[in-house]
Formats: C-alpha cells, sequence, structure tokens
C-alpha cells in the first residue's frame, strides 16, 4: 500500500504529466491545422507563388518550415519532455514543472527553427535556380534522385545511429546530460535538439523531392520517424527498418536518375 504522501505525489505527478502531454498535443494539433490552412490556400486558382531574397517571402518560408518541424517532431520528442517533466517533479522542484517543461521544450525547438532558416534559404535559392515548381516540388530529376540517394545512404552512417540512439533514449540522454537551472535547461532541449536533428536532417530534405507542401508526404515522413524512435534500438525493427528504408530510397533515387 502506498503511504498517504506518495499517493498524494503520484496524483501531483499524473496532473503534470496529463497537463504537458494536453498542451503537446494542442501545440501538434495548431501546427497541423496550420499547415493544412497553408496548403489549401496554396492550391488555390491563380495562387502567386512568386518568392524572392525580399524579407517577406523570406518570413513566410521561415514560419512554414517552423511549424511544420512543429507539427512533425514533436510527437517524436514528446516522450523526453514527459519524462523530463516526471524528473524534475522527483527532484523536488516543486511548483516549476511546467515552466521547466517548457523551456526545455524551448531549447529543442530552437535548434530545429535554425534548420528551419536552412531549409528557407535552400528552398529560396532552389525557386530562383528554377528547380523547384510553383507548389515546391523538385523540377529536376537529378536533384530529385540526389535527394533520395542522400537521405537512403545517410540511413546507414554511423552518425546517424548515433544520433537516432540518443533520441531513443531519452533517459540515458537526460541522465548524462542533466544541467541545472533555466538556461542549463534550455541547454539541454537544445542538445536534444541537435541529435534529433543530426539523425532526421537527410529525410526532411526528400519534402522537395515530393513537395513541401504535400501533406501526405509530410505525415508520412513524420510518421516514419517517430516509428525509428520508438522501436527498441535492439529489436530486429528497431535495427532494420531504417536500413531498409534507407536501401528503397536509394534504390528508387538511382532508377530514377538512370531513367532520366
Amino acid at each position: 500500500m502506498l503511504s498517504q504522501a506518495a499517493a498524494a505525489e503520484m496524483k501531483i505527478l499524473r496532473r503534470d504529466r496529463l497537463t504537458a502531454l494536453a498542451s503537446l498535443l494542442a501545440i501538434i494539433s495548431l501546427a497541423w491545422v496550420y499547415l493544412w490552412i497553408d496548403a489549401d490556400r496554396m492550391d488555390a486558382p491563380m495562387m502567386p507563388m512568386a518568392r524572392g531574397w525580399n524579407l517577406g517571402s523570406l518570413l513566410s518560408t521561415a514560419l512554414m518550415w517552423s511549424v511544420m518541424m512543429i507539427g512533425m517532431m514533436l510527437p517524436s520528442a514528446a516522450p523526453a519532455i514527459l519524462l523530463y517533466g516526471a524528473m524534475v517533479r522527483k527532484n523536488g522542484e516543486r511548483g516549476s514543472v511546467l515552466p521547466a517543461v517548457w523551456i526545455f521544450t524551448a531549447g529543442y525547438l530552437a535548434v530545429w527553427f535554425v534548420f528551419s532558416l536552412a531549409a528557407t534559404v535552400l528552398q529560396v535559392s532552389l525557386e530562383q535556380a528554377l528547380l523547384l515548381s510553383p507548389m515546391m516540388t523538385s523540377t529536376s530529376v537529378w536533384l530529385s534522385g540526389c535527394l533520395l540517394i542522400t537521405a537512403g545512404v545517410y540511413q546507414w552512417l554511423p552518425i546517424k545511429e548515433a544520433c537516432l540512439n540518443k533520441c531513443r533514449a531519452p533517459l540515458q540522454f537526460l541522465l548524462f546530460h542533466w544541467r541545472a537551472g533555466r538556461f542549463g535547461t534550455f541547454r539541454m532541449g537544445a542538445e536534444h535538439g541537435a541529435f534529433c536533428v543530426g539523425c532526421c536532417w537527410a529525410l526532411m530534405l526528400l519534402l522537395f523531392a515530393v513537395g513541401v507542401m504535400n501533406l501526405l508526404w509530410v505525415a508520412l515522413i513524420a510518421g516514419f520517424v517517430l516509428i525509428e524512435k520508438v522501436l527498441p534500438p535492439r529489436s530486429l525493427g528497431g535495427r532494420w527498418i531504417g536500413r531498409t528504408a534507407g536501401v528503397m530510397l536509394a534504390v528508387a533515387g538511382t532508377v530514377m536518375i538512370l531513367d532520366a
């Protein structure tokens, strides 16, 4: 039987966890609603899609990528975020659980925001070179093929596996990277985000091949990232699902280029 104090502690921990989870789900849902509306707006007839090196278009493109990364990456980061909140509570930092969780989350998303800025520059560069269509899909077979081959080969590289292992083991990550204070919390979140970028950046660039605002492919890539991170690394699925996908991507890219 749990003591009354322990039972109360468990109740508070469960409440904090549910509150954090509900907040994450709300943010993820809002991100997907935004993407849905933005994709529908782009599909509208006579929609002007001219972009260039001006502040307005750069900001709108960066916003699109940032919201997309929130919708795609927060689901796979949720286990680490919720575990961090539980560890804060168990360490006795009462009253600071939710703020600490959001500082950790902000650090995580800050790294993906930097990635979004880089993706924005790449997208505008490809548009200026006429390698992207108005619907933000590659117009070059060679570009699409190279993106597929790059993503496929990267699935087999040791750096991919090293970064993925960090993402798959949030408890181990937090134990070895624990830092106190708000800045330390933000830094922990940023480090976790950096490992996630390290294992997912090539998959994200596949969006240029299949369509940046093709929400079906956005959802499929997000689902694949989630599966890669959730499956135990030593299981047959956890070890080979990514590598099998890598072979398929590389073969598809090679065939695409050879048929050009």
